[in-house]
């Protein structure tokens, strides 16, 4: 067995489910079921984090840093509202047209992001969710502007499976396609492209002198990422029945990018991890001080990055750090 063939072995061994794992999905699965008066806050968390996987895709394994990645979480949502407005009524038809929208407007996008700085990609891709904002603002006639788009009426599920007023449909749909998606994104980060978009993380230069296509990688990567964002987009549409303008706001941007920050970025569950820590947080303090709760969140995250995730988990870890002399 040679180098190249181990080497691809064990990337197939890190990219498989590991036994807490085969627990964990299950028990995430079932929350809906166990939990049922929480099955709307449930559906929330599983599509930010999708949401959420899909910045951390460009973010943290290629180094892509993006400001307007909320424009193709709003394509997502528009195309599938507008599928199932005037089309078809099938959940999975509008996820995959969704899908299909955002990701080509991901590769359009990637070839504004193949050159400049990071400063340059995040005026850039900020400026393309601000123009897609007002599109579907002016074409009022077609998006509902201001008003967003109303009368979305999903069909059921597989035929059979009705989006019931609780959210226990919607809740158990989301995670499912998040957790496809997480082991679709899990085994392409694993793979030897994978490999080659960490390098290209890690040393542009270095990696295209090795031969590594840089251009290319970049931009099938975003393509992949915008096309998992619409994902995220479609189903905020098709189970709340309604997209407004709101899908392309800068916040939506903002917060998944906090969402990596108390995750971490560069492995899949920060963005499952964060966004469930972000939304819980969000709901929690929001009913114990509704004035004031971004106050207490923006604390929070103040003082994540100054003690270090590590060390804000991990107490013990501050007692090592003074004993060895390390830094906070």
């Amino acid at each position: 067995m040679n180098v190249q063939t181990k080497g691809q072995l064990s990337l197939l061994g890190a990219s498989r489910l590991k036994a807490w794992e085969w627990v964990l999905w299950p028990l995430l699965l079932l929350a809906p079921l166990i939990f049922p008066s929480q099955a709307l806050i449930i559906n929330e968390i599983a599509i930010v984090a999708l949401f959420a996987i899909s910045l951390d895709m460009i973010l943290g394994y290629t180094g892509i840093v993006s400001l307007g990645h909320a424009a193709f979480f709003g394509l997502g949502g528009y195309a599938a509202g507008l599928l199932a407005k005037h089309v078809s009524a099938d959940p999975l038809t509008g996820l995959l047209a969704a899908a299909a929208v955002s990701a080509a407007a991901g590769a359009v996008m990637s070839l504004t992001i193949l050159r400049g700085n990071d400063l340059t990609r995040l005026m850039v891709t900020l400026g393309f969710a601000l123009i897609l904002y007002e599109l579907a603002n002016k074409l009022d006639g077609l998006t509902g502007g201001a008003d967003g788009l109303q009368g979305v009426t999903m069909g059921p599920l597989l035929g059979r499976f009705e989006f019931d007023l609780f959210g226990r449909t919607a809740a158990l749909y989301s995670l499912s396609v998040l957790l496809l998606a997480f082991v679709v994104l899990r085994r392409v980060v694993h793979s030897p492209y994978g490999a080659t978009l960490m390098a290209i993380r890690d040393n542009r230069l270095r990696a295209q002198s090795i031969g590594i296509p840089v251009a290319s990688r970049l931009a099938s990567v975003y393509t992949l990422a915008a096309g998992v964002a619409g994902l995220a987009g479609a189903l905020l549409t098709q189970t709340t029945g309604f997209a407004s303008l709101d899908l392309f706001d800068i916040h939506r941007s903002a917060d998944v990018m906090l969402m990596l920050v108390i995750g971490g970025t560069g492995w899949l569950y920060g963005g499952i991890f964060g966004a469930a820590v972000f939304k819980v947080m969000q709901d929690v303090l929001s009913n114990i001080t509704p004035q004031y709760w971004t106050f207490w969140l923006g604390l929070f995250l103040v003082v994540l990055v100054l003690v270090g995730r590590e060390r804000l988990v991990n107490p013990r870890l501050w007692l090592r750090g003074h004993n060895t002399g390390g830094q906070p």
